[in-house]
């Protein structure tokens, strides 16, 4: 009798063992179990939403948890992106040439289960490159030491858009730009060489879709520091801008006799251009006094050579003078209008 007792007792505790083992067993498999992959729905390109299914498990989870990860063209080196972890994911411009999957935690009150997407295809770029609406602008004097300011225009494209300034040096007719070496700034300070030419500036704005250039409207004449620098051609003087005589010297000086007075005239432009080719003519007053001279072309100097020959009713004596009219022209154009101008000027006259 107390065997029979002793073997049921045992009997007892080997079948509380088997419940409690198979009560143990069956609390570990009640963790979340993946049954079907999560999936990714949207279009793998920049700036696309992409929304993240979560599969199918087992378990009965309670709560999920993403994180998107951004993985190699080959889909795998898969990292994390940061911050990246609701249902849907906005594609960054970072992740284009890449792809993306996201990772799914179910939990319930006894584990967490694990599984990932297979990852996307690779992430397309999308939107524009720039393309300009308005060109650069130049603001600022075109003259030797002055400042010019560049603005870079209007543009459209996907952001972000940067900007690169590029001063280009050009001939007096805007042509034959070549590149100023180091002046990629939003200013430009104008150099002696600069005078006589004109200025421009080329902006590239670039994103991560391309690169396109847009260039300004060249300057004006680049104009030197003082009147009377490098001299150019009559041809490049138009309103509003005027022809000055700005400087005269007569040799003898004085004049003591009848013969040839030597006038000699400078010409110059109200930028401060010598100008080559402008036409002078110059005449003694009253009439009665000197012949008149032929218009005589100004020289690559900007200085016009005339023989003004007095009459013999010019009176010489100290401290008398021949009043001389003097007048530079663009030749075709009329005699009282255009960059014409007009002068009085002495010439002094002794008595022999």
């Amino acid at each position: 009798m107390r065997s029979s007792n002793r073997f049921a007792a045992l009997a007892g505790a080997a079948a509380m063992a088997l419940l409690m083992t198979i009560g143990i067993g069956a609390a570990s498999q009640a963790a979340p179990s993946n049954t079907s992959l999560p999936s990714i729905s949207g279009s793998a390109k920049d700036g696309s939403v992409l929304t993240a299914s979560r599969g199918s498990w087992t378990g009965s989870p309670k709560s999920y948890e993403f994180q998107w990860q951004r993985c190699d063209s080959a889909g795998g080196n898969c990292n994390p992106i940061s911050g990246a972890t609701s249902k849907q994911y906005t594609v960054a411009t970072a992740d284009v040439g890449n792809r993306l999957r996201v990772q799914v935690t179910a939990k319930n009150a006894d584990g967490s289960g694990v599984a990932a997407s297979r990852p996307t295809n690779v992430v397309q770029a999308t939107g524009q490159s720039p393309k300009n609406t308005a060109p650069p602008t130049i603001t600022g004097t075109a003259k030797e030491g002055g400042v010019l300011t560049a603005t870079q225009g209007t543009w459209t494209g996907s952001q972000p858009i940067t900007y690169t300034n590029q001063w280009q040096r050009c001939d007096a007719t805007g042509g034959n730009c070549t590149n100023v070496a180091g002046a990629t700034s939003g200013t430009y300070t104008l150099a002696s060489a600069d005078v006589g030419g004109t200025i421009r500036v080329s902006v590239t704005a670039k994103n991560s879709h391309g690169a396109t250039l847009a260039t300004s409207a060249e300057t004006g004449l680049v104009a030197p520091a003082t009147s009377g620098g490098k001299a150019i051609s009559i041809a490049q003087v138009s309103l509003p801008n005027q022809l000055i005589v700005d400087k005269v010297a007569f040799t003898p000086n004085p004049l003591r006799s009848h013969g040839d007075l030597t006038a000699r005239f400078h010409v110059v432009d109200t930028r401060g251009f010598s100008i080559q080719g402008a036409l002078v003519y110059a005449l003694g007053l009253p009439y009665n006094y000197a012949y008149s001279s032929p218009e005589t072309p100004t020289d690559s100097s900007g200085w016009a050579t005339i023989a003004i020959r007095p009459k013999a009713a010019l009176p010489l004596h100290s401290g008398g003078a021949l009043v001389v009219f003097v007048r530079a022209r663009k030749p075709g154009e009329n005699l009282l209008a255009g960059v014409s101008t007009r002068r009085l000027v002495q010439a002094r006259l002794s008595a022999p």
